[in-house]
């Protein structure tokens, strides 16, 4: 639920069993949740808790870019230190201060923390030890990143994280003294499906809302919810004392609160009742219920929560089967006028890193049947897909396929425009014999975390490799995947508005 506890190296034993010789990597997509932070809210001060943390030394040392010409030929940094203003007992403004009188790193609410940045940099160091240095998958030294898709929430917590584990796997040891600035993908908030986007789709937004609703129905007044209550309820605010899925503050922020001050020091930590064993327990079990249970029993839920996602983790698949660019080269390579190459001459992308949240790690494995038994993702969990060829089978996919016109990825008028038929965008049972051929010899595997994951669907006969049910063959992994991607993810958003929440009948995930 709080930091988590990365395992060791692997060792050559194991590396021969998890990567076979009979396949080549071709494509790893890392999907992170950022690190640790402080609270997005401030909660139980009435425990004493502060309402701002100082574990944020990144304050003491803020860049911008500035210009210094006003015919934009010039441009330089300014450094500069932040210190957070607030209200003062009689309204007039003064500094915000830690517990101990701290004003220089105190940390803004929900920003990634010193403790943070360390953990996403010691994940970026331990992908550079496994596709870098273990596997050889990676280059070690590089000039440029451009063979590399970086993407970012628009959560400031989200992008620092990114950047982190960027460094971490490349540190300046690891890149030319000419090397070109990363290009790192951001989204504008009603365009962003790097996490379920309920602010911005009406649909989900009342699908959350109704499974919510359930989740309250079922345990406020269950025996669990009494146990939890005879621990903290005298801490809850007058206007709702008692502790329930929907109280205020909601039992998923009493989590958020507990897991961000169990992550950092003593200075900022709850009473001990907040740290109950069997509380914590109880409290994980429900909150994974409210937030997630609509994955693993809607397909619509899935659709319209986390589908769109999903559907670009197949698209870069499937882009990078065809050589079409499709793999991300398109957002990343090169610059203005002359997309579609890297600046190193790349003509692929190999490794991406996105930076989200837990309800987006949540999302994906729930969707795809794979979170049964999981806890609520810890600050710095991962998922790791990766892409497979069996280099015995041969394919025609090594034929550059016809360049995509520009135009179709470049500008808002896409949202406007039917789809390009496209085979990476083609529901699987609409694909020709042909584009089926492409997909044959390549597997997919998810890690979570460091540990395989096996998808219910790619148990079925023929649908993974012989001997090892964690590699799912691509075109059954993309055809569990298609059943919930949309063709318009904005459109799906705007139907069914006010129609019944729930299926009539679980719609199991994973198949």
């Amino acid at each position: 639920m709080t930091t988590l506890v990365p395992r060791g190296p692997h060792s050559n034993e194991e590396l021969s069993k998890l990567y076979p010789a009979s396949l080549k990597l071709q494509l790893v997509q890392i999907l992170l949740r950022h690190g640790e932070r402080s609270p997005v809210s401030a909660r139980f001060q009435n425990t004493g808790l502060a309402p701002y943390w100082p574990y944020c030394n990144a304050a003491r040392r803020f860049s911008s870019v500035v210009m210094t010409k006003t015919d934009w030929s010039t441009w330089s940094e300014l450094q500069w230190r932040r210190r957070v203003e607030t209200f003062g007992d009689d309204d007039r403004p003064v500094l915000a201060a830690g517990p101990g009188g701290e004003v220089d790193t105190v940390c803004q609410l929900g920003e990634l923390t010193d403790k943070g940045r360390e953990t996403t940099l010691s994940l970026g160091e331990r992908l550079r030890h496994l596709y870098v240095n273990q596997l050889g998958f990676m280059p070690k030294i590089i000039s440029d990143a451009d063979m590399i898709y970086l993407r970012a929430t628009p959560m400031p917590r989200a992008l620092d994280s990114v950047q982190q584990s960027f460094i971490g796997m490349y540190p300046a040891s690891a890149r030319t003294a000419s090397f070109s600035p990363p290009t790192i993908i951001t989204r504008a908030p009603a365009d962003e499906t790097l996490f379920p986007n309920e602010g911005n789709c009406r649909r989900f937004s009342q699908l959350a809302r109704a499974f919510a609703q359930r989740t309250a129905d079922r345990w406020n007044d269950s025996k669990d919810m009494d146990y939890l209550n005879s621990l903290i309820s005298k801490w809850m605010p007058e206007g709702s004392p008692r502790v329930a899925v929907d109280s205020h503050p909601r039992l998923s922020g009493i989590m958020d609160t507990v897991n961000s001050t169990l992550a950092h020091g003593q200075k900022t930590r709850l009473p001990s009742a907040f740290y109950d064993t069997k509380g914590r327990e109880i409290i994980d079990k429900i909150g994974s219920e409210e937030w997630f249970s609509g994955y693993k029993e809607s397909q619509e839920y899935r659709q319209v929560g986390i589908g769109a996602l999903v559907g670009d983790i197949v698209t870069r698949m499937v882009g990078n089967v065809e050589r079409s660019g499709n793999d991300g080269l398109w957002e990343v390579a090169d610059v203005d006028g002359d997309l579609g190459k890297g600046r190193g001459g790349e003509s692929g992308i190999k490794f991406t890193l996105s930076g989200c949240h837990d309800t987006t790690l949540a999302a994906v494995l729930s969707s795809l049947g794979a979170f049964e038994g999981e806890k609520w993702p810890p600050y710095t969990s991962h998922i790791a897909v990766e892409l497979f060829k069996d280099e015995s089978i041969k394919t025609d996919s090594a034929r550059p396929a016809e360049p995509v016109p520009r135009q179709s990825f470049l500008g808002s008028s896409r949202k406007k425009t039917k789809p390009a038929s496209l085979m990476m965008r083609k529901p699987t049972e609409e694909l020709t014999a042909e584009e089926k051929a492409k997909l044959q010899g390549h597997y997919v595997r998810l890690r979570y975390n460091d540990r395989s994951i096996t998808i219910p669907g790619c148990r079925l006969p023929g649908n993974h490799m012989n001997g090892d049910e964690t590699f799912c063959t691509l075109q059954a992994f993309k055809a569990i995947a298609d059943k919930f991607t949309p063709r318009i993810w904005t459109d799906a958003c705007a139907e069914r508005l006010g129609e019944p929440a729930f299926p009539v009948s679980p719609e199991l995930a994973g198949f």
